[in-house]
């Protein structure tokens, strides 16, 4: 393609609205255009690049067996009501895009496809003998995100390659899920991009086990925890680890202390000398499930950790049937306007004791009038404790479980792993962390949407079974951001080879040179005819601009006929490493070939 007949503008300065490097070099160098908020075009070069990444994951797709296909986008509300997700996804995540058609019928802009897929899945597959089976679609995804950020990192549509499997039993499942687990790290890897596969939480797709890919790089919004040896790595959310050891506590007789301005537990510490391992905190939520009803929890935890709200939100969700729900809906601390909704009397914030009484709780239809008692495992053990009094200015030391206050049934591991803690699998090692962009995330989602939704199959004695079923997905947009994200300096984008949009770009110095321009359109003919996909820069532009703008959109190979041609020669830069040298114009095309090919294969 020749870069004066091509839809090419690029900018000298970043763009206000553009957070992190990604976004602004995507934008400057002109490979997408904004046309609303979390909304963009993707320009000839950037589509350029999502074809090759969407290439690449349809060969190691199609290598595993998964068929592709395409599934609507348009999806009905009844489809999601079966599942129960409907809530979930317009109401408590409100990231579905839903709207009502002229006939007064509900749909839904899909942000994902496992209710369409267990439909086709319900209706077309009867027999174990059709099984296993594994579709796959490339096809563009929506997402009402509240606050559309970073470009193609978290847009109001983007593209997507999502898989779904369907098996007789869980050990066929995992096979699959073995098999897209490589898969997915062949794509990485062909693609050019560091990363690494970590533990995660299902989030509202559900099921069992799941695993994402994080491409690494200083932007990413996910934090990753691992450990040296390389035997440990998961997403903070989902990330278990050893707590530290506890202090002996130096209270030996149970108290009631005033302890005036010490809502924190920096301020009883200091206040009262001592440990925070030495503390039960008493954390109070309030959630409201689906079908409208609103529990408050209280939550007991050692008072040096945190409570992690993605594990307490799925332990509570487990829960959800005992108040007649199917999912949670919100999740808060609540503030001082929520509590005059349902407080009797007033709080004692700060001073909250594990045994709160009920009474604090009105009665009310929606509100169910007891506090749910949780209690993380880090605070089971303690002993002669110190905690709230539930007397504003006032805790209590010395305390037991069993004594002063009774243990909570319900134990739960809700706290949050943190860099530094030692790790379960080996307490020599501790967690360490990286930033990571989750390009990929799959899922073992065993029969949660098949029983939801009836979708069953015929065993060998004529038995009807739930499905089993997996769930793989990409974001190929979101992978080829991710790759400018790891890879850029201060002069614009780094392409991998394997997913730049042109291998090599022939620029000429001065177009008015007869015998620039003679050798350049030469080679530029000639590479490409060699598979060597190649831009010829022949703007009436200075030399120096074109440099610019070449360093800027990242092509891995910058060809110059200028001085060198007079000794037969061009020069080659490297744009990975600078590394510039000069080659004989005859051996250009066998070079590039060459280079390539080591490039793809390593």
């Amino acid at each position: 393609m020749r870069l004066s007949q091509m839809l090419f503008v690029t900018l000298r300065d970043d763009p206000a609205d553009a957070e992190i490097p990604s976004h602004k070099l995507l934008l400057r160098a002109g490979y997408i255009r904004r046309i609303g908020s979390g909304i963009y075009a993707y320009l000839p070069l950037m589509w350029r690049v999502l074809q090759k990444v969407s290439q690449i994951v349809r060969e190691e797709m199609n290598a595993t067996g998964a068929q592709e296909c395409l599934l609507p986008q348009l999806q009905p509300a009844e489809l999601w009501k079966e599942s129960g997700r409907w809530d979930t996804y317009t109401k408590a995540e409100g990231i579905m895009f839903s709207l009502i058609d002229r006939r007064e019928q509900q749909l839904g802009l899909g942000p994902t496809h496992e209710e369409v897929i267990t439909t086709v899945a319900r209706d077309m597959i009867r027999s174990y003998r059709q099984l296993p089976l594994h579709l796959y679609q490339i096809q563009t995804k929506f997402r009402d995100e509240i606050r559309p950020r970073f470009g193609l990192m978290r847009g109001r549509e983007f593209i997507m390659k999502d898989g779904y499997s369907f098996h007789v039993d869980e050990v066929s499942l995992k096979e699959t899920y073995q098999d897209m687990y490589q898969a997915y790290s062949n794509m990485l890897r062909r693609s050019g991009l560091a990363f690494r596969a970590v533990e995660a939480d299902s989030g509202a797709i559900g099921g069992s086990g799941s695993t994402e890919f994080m491409v690494l790089a200083d932007a990413g919004e996910d934090e990753v925890l691992y450990t040296e040896d390389g035997k440990y790595a998961a997403n903070v959310e989902k990330a278990v680890s050893v707590a530290s050891d506890v202090e002996v506590s130096p209270f030996t007789s149970y108290e009631k202390r005033e302890t005036l301005g010490t809502e924190t537990i920096e301020k009883v510490c200091n206040f009262l000398k001592c440990s925070p391992t030495q503390i039960v905190k008493n954390v109070l939520y309030q959630i409201v499930y689906d079908n409208g009803m609103t529990v408050l929890v209280l939550v007991n935890i050692r008072g040096d950790q945190e409570v992690n709200e993605v594990k307490l939100q799925n332990e509570l969700t487990k829960l959800a049937a005992n108040y007649g729900a199917k999912a949670i809906i919100a999740l808060d601390v609540p503030n001082a306007e929520m509590q005059q909704t349902w407080a009797a009397k007033s709080l004692p914030l700060g001073y909250i004791a594990p045994d709160i009484a009920d009474e604090y709780i009105t009665a009310n239809k929606q509100l169910h009038s007891q506090f749910l008692r949780l209690v993380d495992k880090t605070a089971v053990e303690l002993k002669n404790f110190v905690t709230g009094a539930n007397e504003t200015g006032y805790h209590v030391v010395g305390a037991n479980w069993g004594e002063q206050f009774k243990l909570p049934e319900t134990i739960v591991d809700i706290r949050k792993a943190r860099p530094g803690d030692r790790a379960v699998h080996d307490p020599e090692q501790t967690l360490q962390t990286a930033r990571g962009i989750e390009v990929g995330h799959i899922f073992q989602l065993g029969t949660k949407y098949s029983q939801a939704m009836s979708a069953t199959y015929t065993n060998e004695q004529g038995e009807e079974n739930p499905l089993f079923m997996g769930c793989y997905g990409v974001g190929v947009s979101r992978l080829a951001q991710s790759a400018v994200e790891q890879s850029y300096d201060k002069d614009g984008i780094i392409w991998p080879v394997a997913i730049a949009p042109y291998h090599a770009i022939v620029t000429i110095p001065n177009i008015k040179d007869a015998k620039q321009l003679e050798i350049a359109q030469k080679l530029y003919t000639e590479l490409n005819k060699a598979g060597v996909e190649t831009l010829l820069d022949d703007r009436d532009e200075r030399a120096g601009v074109k440099f610019k703008d070449a360093d800027l959109i990242g092509i891995p190979y910058r060809i110059v006929t200028g001085r060198a041609i007079n000794n037969g020669k061009v020069e080659i830069v490297k744009r990975a490493t600078r590394e510039t040298q000069e080659i004989a114009i005859e051996e250009v095309v066998n070079t590039l070939q060459q280079w390539i090919k080591t490039a793809l294969e390593a």
